[in-house]
């Protein structure tokens, strides 16, 4: 029988009075990371059975939006690298890909 590993990945968030966050920390030992601030999470999760995409977005209230605008950038370009990757459907990633480069455009950043 071959031998299992496991992985955990953790996510620590520190909230206000009011439930907002103003901190997360995020871990993922087998990468490396330890305790590692950051200012925004995206999470998606797959339920098979509902056939839906569950998400959780949180984002710290010291975020600038300059950040968060690139940071939104970034993941839709992963995005489509993932759907490559996932799908091999080469030609609807090159189409995904177009519309983060008008995406960065619109918004005046740079990749």
């Amino acid at each position: 029988m071959a031998k299992t590993h496991k992985s955990t990945i953790e996510i620590d968030v520190t909230l206000d009075d009011n439930k907002i966050p103003e901190k997360l920390y995020w871990t993922a030992a087998d990468g490396g990371i330890l305790h590692q601030e950051t200012k925004a999470v995206m999470l998606s999760v797959w339920d098979s059975k509902a056939r839906e995409s569950l998400r959780m977005d949180l984002w710290t209230k010291d975020m600038p939006l300059d950040e968060m605008k690139i940071f939104f950038h970034q993941t839709l370009h992963a995005m489509a690298d993932t759907y490559q990757r996932a799908t091999n459907d080469e030609k609807m990633s090159a189409t995904m890909r177009d519309f983060t480069d008008y995406f960065a455009e619109k918004l005046d950043i740079k990749k």
